[in-house]
């Protein structure tokens, strides 16, 4: 069994990621973690805290002269911002953060909830999926996360191989797929900071060169759709998960939601197996199982809870009428959270990688990967 499990504060010394399960043999490249962190740090609209932090990771454990062990690899990602020990309480909690309902659940202060609720969190669950993304492309399965709406504004899907989607994300400001639209959505973000107000909107990851059969039908918690789901639900501020079609499905009769199925004698060496669809509503995904077409989760972020125009609240001392506090933040986040949640889910599929071909090491998971496809070539 793959998994993770994160520690650390936003202002503490460190954020730490332990991965659990994964196999040996794989060689790391941890300049290409580094560039999924600073990805994570870019995008238009980001805050202060960015300017200060040059997130990089350190691997701690469970690698030798670079290369996997089988054991637990230790990530770790350092604050260069620590300063926990000298920040005060909060006495008028935000609206839209866990403030209020952590102080009351832990019959504690809001500083020890928003330092663990904080996205800056999510810096060390970049890492841990961009380390599942090397498995990955060891099957030649590969993810791109990109900003498919921002502000209410939906932004036109692009026709492209995922190489192609990468290059458009990469130079494009807020990281969706079409950089020519970036000065309106610019223009959008900076009078919404005039205005002391946030930006939220929809990412959408698409995964590629995913074969038959990952994930399973079998039991309820083990649905590669339910995990993606969970994944996914579990990034601060995200308030909405879809699979392929998504919501869209439920207004559609099922003769315009379900995809079609063709097989092609001549085309068996994709992940498909010759067994084509004219369409993806279902995103890849059919009960639970991978069923050869490309992955496609999208996600809604709500706008970033923090104002600099606070909304109304009250001071837990007095419970007294008040204004919300206010910490230094973004504006708009969502470029970041597009990369985010490409990590979330590559770590998932990696899962169901893993539970499909075994874990112990990369090789005989490669060698069971080829006889699978070998059977399933006979069916």
């Amino acid at each position: 069994m793959l998994r993770y499990w994160t520690a650390g504060e936003s202002h503490g010394k460190t954020l730490l990621a332990l991965v659990d399960g994964f196999p040996a043999g794989l060689s790391i490249d941890t300049d290409a973690i580094d560039h999924d962190l600073r990805l994570r740090q870019g995008g238009y609209g980001r805050g202060g805290r960015q300017k200060l932090e040059t997130d990089r990771v350190e691997i701690l454990t469970g690698v030798w002269q670079g290369t996997t062990l089988g054991s637990p690899i230790a990530l770790q990602v350092i604050n260069r911002d620590y300063k926990l020990e000298r920040l005060k309480e909060l006495q008028r909690p935000r609206p839209g953060h866990g403030d209020l309902t952590g102080a009351i659940k832990y019959l504690g202060s809001v500083r020890g909830i928003l330092e663990r609720a904080s996205a800056r969190e999510t810096a060390v669950r970049v890492a841990a999926g961009s380390l599942a993304k090397q498995l990955l492309a060891q099957f030649g399965i590969q993810a791109v996360g990109y900003v498919a709406e921002l502000g209410g504004q939906p932004i036109a899907p692009v026709e492209a191989n995922i190489e192609e989607m990468r290059q458009r994300r990469d130079q494009s400001q807020i990281y969706s797929l079409r950089p020519e639209d970036d000065p309106k959505f610019i223009e959008l973000i900076d009078q919404t900071a005039t205005d002391g107000d946030t930006l939220g909107g929809v990412l959408e990851v698409r995964v590629e060169g995913i074969p038959f059969g990952f994930g399973t039908h079998a039991q309820w918690d083990r649905k590669l759709d339910g995990r993606l789901a969970q994944a996914v639900m579990a990034v601060q501020a995200i308030k909405g998960v879809e699979i392929g079609l998504g919501f869209e499905a439920a207004r559609r009769p099922g003769s315009k939601v379900h995809d079609p199925i063709q097989f092609d004698e001549s085309d068996r060496e994709g992940p498909d197996l010759g067994f084509h669809r004219p369409s993806n509503h279902a995103g890849g995904l059919e009960a639970g199982m991978t069923n050869g077409q490309p992955l496609i989760v999208r996600a809604a972020k709500k706008p970033i809870a923090t104002l600099r125009k606070p909304l109304e609240s009250i001071d837990l001392d007095t419970k007294a009428p008040h204004t919300a506090n206010y910490e230094r933040s973004d504006v708009c986040a969502v470029s970041a959270a597009s990369i985010i949640i490409e990590c979330v889910v590559a770590f998932e599929v990696a899962c169901a990688v893993v539970d499909k071909l075994g874990g112990d090491s990369l090789a005989e998971m490669q060698a069971r990967m080829e006889l699978f496809r070998e059977m399933a070539l006979k069916r």
